[in-house]
């Protein structure tokens, strides 16, 4: 029977759970790092036992942290990220008035073929790839090199690149998001890079449909239609059918477009899952009732999800990282909340339950399907 790893980086530590196929009980390991930042923690596909983990501390610094046990025991692998080739643990300049400075980690992005490849995401924001298993990182610097770098702005959050995506069907290609600047991808490994933001619509920006300068919150693909993209926006939900060529809205009949979310069931790559936030300034659930929202038409059309999530005097946010799927039928849908829970549905959606309680509050949820 297939088994399930579920990976929580929170704000005081990381936690590991496992369950059989059923999904019914859980284990508990952690907190692994205790005390600290851990942003991030995701698995390699290509080795169900790597997994990295971002640890950050104000004080301290940023570090990575490898597993090649499935989370059983760590290593801290690498802290040196150059930034076209100068070590990144400072402020630096790039020819411009704009400083950028190397604050943490907020995604990593394992390679989908080789364990000892995987890229980061940073804030400020930048892009970096390992090659040795997280020991040593260079910057692949045509992102920013792209030109519009010195006129990217941070969101509330900060000046963070965090989410990856790679394309299954097109090793060389690779989208990537920034808060607050959009969409980029590239077509060539990462030496050169394009803005795709051509029908997101911004106010608050001098022109509301710039090439750059808009606030996305998360973007998400299903592997078999790496050409089909979805968006959380801050503010609208929006949809790609031409690898991010252009945009349309499929916020529908959501009660609010607000929040940081989305992600694509496991087998059916029109149905997708976002968790609705009252706004930018209240980050909490419309009328305090949790509801993570499903369309099974990828968008317009959208149904709540309430059986088993508490439906009132519930104050908590669900961050840009902290949802996920796995890979069985039916598919499990998994999301962690600030409040220190992760809730799981083993059903596609239809009805949820706390695996884990009472966390610190919850960054980022990933989750492997395991043979």
């Amino acid at each position: 029977m297939s088994r399930v790893r579920a990976l929580i980086g929170t704000r005081k530590g990381a936690f590991v759970l496992t369950s059989d196929g059923n999904r019914e009980r859980w284990d508990v390991s952690g907190p692994h790092f205790a005390g600290w930042e851990i942003y991030h923690v995701k698995g390699s596909p290509a080795d169900p036992n790597r997994l990295y983990a971002s640890q950050s501390s104000g004080w301290f610094g940023q570090l990575v942290q490898r597993s090649n046990d499935g989370g059983k025991t760590w290593e801290p692998v690498g802290n040196e990220f150059a930034y076209d080739g100068v070590p990144g643990t400072h402020q630096w300049y790039d020819g411009t008035q704009h400083p950028w400075e190397f604050k943490r980690v907020w995604h990593l992005e394992p390679s989908l073929t080789d364990p000892d490849t995987v890229y980061a995401g940073v804030e400020d924001a930048a892009l970096f790839r390992s090659t040795d298993g997280g020991r040593t990182w260079r910057e692949l610097s045509g992102l920013r090199g792209h030109g519009s770098g010195p006129s990217w702005q941070p969101g509330a959050g900060g000046m963070c690149l965090h989410t990856i995506l790679l394309d299954p069907a097109d090793p060389a290609r690779m989208f990537i998001a920034i808060s607050a600047a959009g969409a980029f991808r590239t077509d060539d490994g990462g030496t050169t890079w394009r803005p795709v933001n051509r029908g997101l619509r911004s106010q608050g920006l001098p022109n509301e449909t710039a090439e750059v300068g808009h606030c996305v919150h998360r973007i998400a693909m299903h592997r078999s239609r790496p050409g089909v993209l979805f968006m959380q926006k801050h503010w609208d939900v929006m949809r790609s059918d031409d690898a991010g060529g252009s945009w349309h809205e499929v916020s529908g009949n959501l009660p609010t477009d607000f929040g940081f979310p989305i992600d694509v069931h496991a087998h059916e790559p029109n149905t997708i899952y976002v968790v609705p936030i009252k706004s930018d300034s209240e980050h909490y659930p419309p009328d305090g009732r949790l509801r993570v929202y499903r369309s099974r038409t990828g968008g317009n059309e959208w149904e709540a999800l309430t059986r088993g999530l508490p439906q009132s005097h519930c104050y908590v946010n669900v961050l840009r990282d902290a949802m996920a799927v796995d890979a069985l039928d039916p598919c499990g849908i998994y999301f962690g909340t600030t409040g220190g829970q992760v809730y799981a549905s083993a059903d596609d959606g239809d009805t949820w339950t706390p695996i884990v309680r009472d966390l610190p509050a919850v960054l980022s949820v990933e989750v492997q399907t395991l043979s």
